[in-house]
């Protein structure tokens, strides 16, 4: 998967995540090359979630 790929991928799943969190900011969902992980763990920390339910939430229809 190309940059582009991931990237407008993110951006659907900004948008689902922005639709089910609603104290989430742009800032919040702001991607940085390689960093995704530590992205994650800062929504993990403000969402009160497991890295698991991030994942079953973003990969929900």
């Amino acid at each position: 998967m190309n940059t582009t790929e991931v990237k407008g991928n993110w951006n659907e799943q900004k948008g689902k995540l922005k639709q089910k969190f609603a104290e989430l900011t742009d800032n919040d969902l702001l991607f940085e090359e390689g960093k995704k992980d530590e992205m994650l763990g800062k929504l993990q920390i403000k969402l009160g979630k497991t890295k698991e339910e991030l994942h079953k939430i973003m990969s929900a229809h």
